[in-house]
């Protein structure tokens, strides 16, 4: 990719500014307060941004936050439509996500064989959109189950110049704190039911490694009782795995 490029004392100020307020602003569904959404349209200027939930294998988003709102436009599900035929084509998504980088369009691709894409032609064309500038957040999937799932950012600009080296550096330098800010909320919209001190201790220990064997023998109970203790404390949590216990409660000694 291209040469890092140092953020100024001005940027980290601004930035530090952008994830240290309390915002009460939450979004009735998931996603991040708007408000911190336009402090950061603010800092890395753009023309729209959207935080959405990808699916690729089910071809969807489990949720989607957009300024300006489009998703209700005319026209809005033959564009959707359009993406997902294009996507397994299109490295753009597909690399930030496994990379955990910050990509633009022109990473990819000169602006001749950009415009010859079907994902400009069918989508990015009809919408406006010359240019982007995408990030995955960082372990920002508490309530996503399937796999290949993730959260990106995605800020988009009309004709004319494209993000610079500052703007990635910006984004690269705030991605993991847009991605702790997205469970915090998560949290405070959720929060965790209380659990009895012994499921704690369990849960503890489950977080730790250790198998239905090892805990029963360290909390002097059968594995039986074990399993036991294990399903109230999936249906308290609402989950139904493991993993998905320790990630809901112990996320932030686990992350």
């Amino acid at each position: 990719m291209s040469t890092p490029v140092r953020a100024r004392d001005r940027d980290l100020r601004a930035l530090a500014a952008i994830v240290s307020e309390d915002r009460p602003d939450l979004p009735d569904g998931e996603g991040l307060p708007p408000s911190l959404l336009a402090d950061l349209m603010g800092q890395i200027r753009c023309d729209d941004l959207s935080l959405d939930g990808w699916d690729p294998e089910r071809q969807m988003c489990w949720f989607s936050q957009e300024n300006p709102p489009f998703s209700d436009a005319p026209g809005y599900e033959a564009l959707d439509q359009a993406f997902w035929e294009n996507y397994p084509d299109y490295p753009v998504c597909r690399y930030a996500a496994r990379t955990g980088s910050v990509v633009k369009i022109t990473d990819f691709y000169s602006t001749r064989q950009w415009h010859s894409t079907g994902m400009y032609t069918d989508c990015h064309r009809l919408q406006g959109s010359e240019h982007s500038l995408t990030v995955c957040l960082p372990r920002a999937l508490p309530r996503a189950a399937g796999p290949g799932q993730y959260v990106a950012l995605c800020l988009g600009r009309g004709p004319g110049p494209d993000f610079s080296e500052r703007d990635r550096a910006l984004l690269t330098l705030l991605a993991p704190h847009l991605a702790q800010a997205y469970l915090d909320a998560e949290r405070r919209r959720h929060p965790v039911p209380r659990l009895t001190a012994r499921q704690a201790d369990l849960l503890h220990l489950l977080a730790a490694g250790h198998t239905n064997t090892q805990i029963a023998r360290r909390l002097g109970i059968s594995e039986a009782t074990v399993r036991t203790h294990l399903e109230h404390i999936y249906t308290r949590l609402g989950v139904s795995s493991r993993t998905a216990a320790v990630t809901r409660v112990l996320a932030d000694r686990v992350a």
